[in-house]
């Protein structure tokens, strides 16, 4: 049997976790995109527009079609920055904290199946490894 690459394993198995999670928010007329939207904002604060998009790894413009359709279906709304004039928060509506909890709850139920089926020595390996292959790719070591 050939052998297969690290990032083979890799994008198929996230890609593989994101079919997961679409089918289980497709059940809620949501998409995993929207429900990673509602997770990123700070349920008390909310969040700057200008910082959702990093602390996502989303470009700009993703990130405003993905905002569009949450403030269209009343889970977020917009308002000034007190901290920044030119800036906008982003806040989560009553609706929005709920989806954002019924949301944390599917990762939750996620982490919880993965942490059952592998030991602790294992998981902290793949922490690790993890970590090594992302400081390889943003040091920009590879490429």
């Amino acid at each position: 049997m050939k052998e297969k690459t690290i990032d083979y394993v890799l994008r198929t198995t996230w890609l593989a976790v994101q079919k997961m999670y679409n089918e289980e928010a497709s059940k809620f007329e949501a998409t995993m995109a929207t429900a990673f939207t509602l997770l990123s904002i700070d349920p008390k604060k909310g969040t700057p527009s200008t910082s959702l998009g990093p602390k996502m790894g989303m470009e700009a413009t993703s990130l405003s079609r993905i905002l569009k359709v949450l403030e269209g279906r009343n889970l977020i709304k917009r308002g000034p920055n007190p901290e920044d004039g030119r800036g906008v928060l982003i806040h989560l509506t009553e609706l929005g904290l709920e989806k954002r909890e019924e949301s944390r709850q599917r990762v939750f139920t996620f982490n919880d199946k993965v942490k059952d089926e592998i030991d602790n020595e294992k998981l902290n390996h793949f922490y690790e490894v993890s970590g090594v292959i992302l400081d390889l790719i943003n040091d920009k070591k590879i490429f």
